[in-house]
């Protein structure tokens, strides 16, 4: 019997975005995560945003010019140390909070509390801070 693949976690998740610049300006300046790499121009042109332990957000120009939350993800959950900091950040940039603050306890074995809040970036990709309680 082979050994299986052996996955360490996701190295990035990818969407292709309707303004590059707009969609680095809110990953950097609203959501404060650093520009990792940039390359490329005009329909080729990409970025990744490091979205902590090893973790990227790749975003690519190109994508539809309307805003969509039906794409290939249901959501992205980025880890946070303080939900209700993170959230009033989006609102006050003008950010749309789809769901607003709220403690669960999600049941798995071991149950897992967590603070969450649900918002939309600029191409209406629907993101979840998550702070596991």
């Amino acid at each position: 019997m082979s050994e299986g693949v052996k996955v360490r976690g996701f190295h990035h998740v990818a969407m292709k975005v309707a303004d590059l610049e707009r969609s680095i300006r809110f990953y950097t300046e609203v959501l404060g995560l650093p520009l990792y790499r940039r390359w490329g121009e005009g329909e080729k042109a990409g970025a990744m945003v490091d979205a902590g332990n090893g973790n990227y957000i790749e975003l690519f120009a190109g994508g539809p010019k309307e805003a969509r939350a039906d794409g290939h993800w249901i959501h992205i959950a980025l880890a946070c140390e303080d939900t209700a900091l993170a959230i009033e950040r989006v609102r006050a940039a003008g950010g749309v909070v789809t769901m607003e603050i709220t403690d669960i306890t999600i049941p798995s074995d071991p149950p897992l509390p967590a603070r969450i809040a649900f918002f939309k970036g600029p191409d209406g990709e629907l993101i979840e801070f998550f702070q596991v309680k």
